[in-house]
């Protein structure tokens, strides 16, 4: 199937793009075929975020958007809030001690899911074929080595690799440019990084797991608009992290809780301290009486400027999250994700309407570098860093100096370095020894009963997506020298170790499970664990998260 140009990933970069390339050929009077490819069962079932948006890129996109009906036109933020949380108590940090940029003014708060979706509605309009649950399962080469498009994953094949009566071959889908858009530590972008060797001159990315739930709670507690960020408690000296809680639509609040992925005691369970911060009595107060109607967890890219890698190879571009746009201490990358959608599509219009294809597109990193996207993450580029470095509190305070002269245009003379993080766990007889309460059904929960109300499911009778290396290294190796922290660090039950009490330890991958967040394609200390698209329409069915 040719196109002129394949998007893989139906988020907001991939539909941002895809509606771009239609408005360019419209003002061309020109046609340019566009076809967008999502592994999810529909737009929207893979997207989880906070999510406080920056309209920016929304009003170049689509000027008349709260006009025409866009469901993040419901809730403007009206209050913006920082907690700084002891065990039992809060502090606020003041609004005048933050750079203008962090105070939320003119943004809004809603599911990124029911966005996503509105945003295929419009680029559908627009003439764009978008196809759901089918996953790009390879990248297809021309001859030169240039990029000549995707395959989708074959169906109906059976764990042992034998086809199924309902066997159904995947598609190759040729474009003349392919954007890869399918968010964090993509199943396709991190091999073309390795192949065309596009992080060379990039620091290594990094990255948090942000574990989210959906409320309903107390007509009487809700403030739609209101908006809470907080630091500290409960994680320790070996971790770093923060919470969010926003007060949305429909008497709903998103909340969640990040943990950056650079820690080092192996016994911490980013789900546990999510689960145990939720008893802190200024968050349990706000959810007393309510129900959790949802979950989800996804991993997110913490690296900023230095981080992004190389934005274009022969034949296409990262975007998105494939490439890591995210603005960490505004807790923003939708507007990031867009505006790179956006500046992608303008370079391969150019292009082909100058009848070019598969080469690089030079003009979009081009673009990038000129944009006020760049200049807003070149502000902040220092902020993880100096608080990985310096700790909670003083990297804080740097930090925000930090941010406050590179906003009134004082740039920092050095760009500081990020170390990978499956580097960072310590030995396990190294580390303080974690005991998480158990869950109580009612504020606190267990990864099992979370899973089932994110809605995943896959066939089970497919190949194993969460593949090894070597399948002997972690009992072998991770289990005695960290206690396998696959069983704590994955969000949703999918690692155990069984036997152990016997003294036969098996380690068993529960990939049903899955909710597709990719933390241990990122976490495990030995990179052993790789993650590759199951089937299409697998995976979690994410309502408006």
């Amino acid at each position: 199937m040719p196109y002129d140009v394949v998007i893989v990933g139906a988020g907001p970069a991939g539909l941002s793009a895809a509606i771009r390339l239609k408005q360019l050929a419209a003002e061309k009077d020109a046609e340019l075929s566009v076809c967008v490819l999502e592994k999810g069962s529909e737009v929207g079932a893979h997207i989880l975020s906070g999510a406080v948006i920056d309209p920016k890129s929304l009003d170049e996109l689509i000027p008349d958007w709260r006009e025409k009906g866009c469901p993040l036109a419901e809730v403007p933020v009206t209050e913006n809030l920082h907690w700084v949380l002891t065990a039992k108590r809060k502090f606020t940090l003041p609004h005048f001690i933050m750079p203008p940029f962090m105070h939320n003014k003119g943004t809004y708060t809603g599911s990124l899911g029911n966005l996503c979706r509105w945003l295929a509605t419009q680029a559908e309009e627009l003439g764009v074929e978008i196809f759901p649950g089918f996953a790009a399962a390879e990248i297809l080469y021309n001859d030169d080595g240039s990029v000549k498009g995707v395959a989708t994953g074959d169906m109906g094949v059976a764990r042992d690799g034998t086809h199924k009566p309902d066997y159904t071959p995947g598609l190759e889908i040729h474009a003349k440019y392919t954007f890869l858009g399918e968010g964090v530590r993509g199943h396709l972008s991190k091999q073309l990084i390795r192949t065309f060797d596009l992080a060379k001159d990039a620091q290594p990315q990094v990255y948090g797991i942000g574990i989210k739930e959906l409320w309903d709670i107390d007509p009487a507690l809700h403030s739609p608009g209101r908006v809470i960020h907080t630091q500290g408690w409960p994680l320790g000296d070996d971790a770093n992290g923060g919470s969010w809680l926003y007060h949305q639509a429909n008497g709903q609040v998103s909340l969640g809780f990040v943990t950056w992925l650079n820690y080092s005691n192996p016994h911490l369970s980013p789900f546990h301290e999510m689960q145990r911060w939720k008893t802190h009595p200024e968050i349990a107060s706000i959810l007393k009486g309510g129900k959790r109607v949802s979950y989800g967890a996804r991993a997110i890219n913490d690296g900023g400027l230095q981080s992004i890698p190389k934005l274009v190879f022969p034949g296409g571009a990262l975007i998105g999250c494939s490439a890591g746009f995210l603005n960490v201490p505004r807790l923003k990358g939708t507007h990031g994700a867009m505006k790179s959608g956006i500046m992608a599509a303008e370079a391969a219009a150019d292009a082909i309407l100058s009848q070019r294809q598969h080469d690089e597109l030079t003009a979009y990193p081009k673009a990038f570098e000129a944009s006020w996207l760049y200049k807003e993450l070149s502000i902040v580029r220092n902020v993880v860093p100096l608080v990985k470095q310096f700790g909670e509190v003083l990297g804080t305070m740097l930090s925000g100096i930090v941010m406050w002269l590179e906003y009134f245009g004082l740039k920092m003379p050095f760009t500081m370095k990020h170390h990978p993080d499956h580097e960072s766990l310590w030995r396990k007889d190294q580390a303080r020894k974690i005991e998480y309460p158990k869950p109580d059904g009612v504020l606190t929960f267990d990864r099992l009963s979370s899973v089932f109300i994110s809605n995943t499911n896959h066939e089970e009778d497919q190949p194993v997506h969460l593949t090894l290396k070597d399948p002997d290294i972690p009992v072998k190796y991770n289990l005695p020298m960290y206690d396998e922290p696959a069983q704590r660090y994955c969000p949703a039950g999918v690692y155990e170790i069984v036997g152990e009490e016997t003294g036969d330890p098996k380690f068993v991958i529960n990939a049903q499970n899955c909710v597709h967040c990719k933390t241990c394609d990122i976490k495990d200390p030995t990179q052993n664990i790789n993650w590759v698209v199951p089937e299409g329409g697998g995976g979690p069915n994410y309502p408006n998260m």
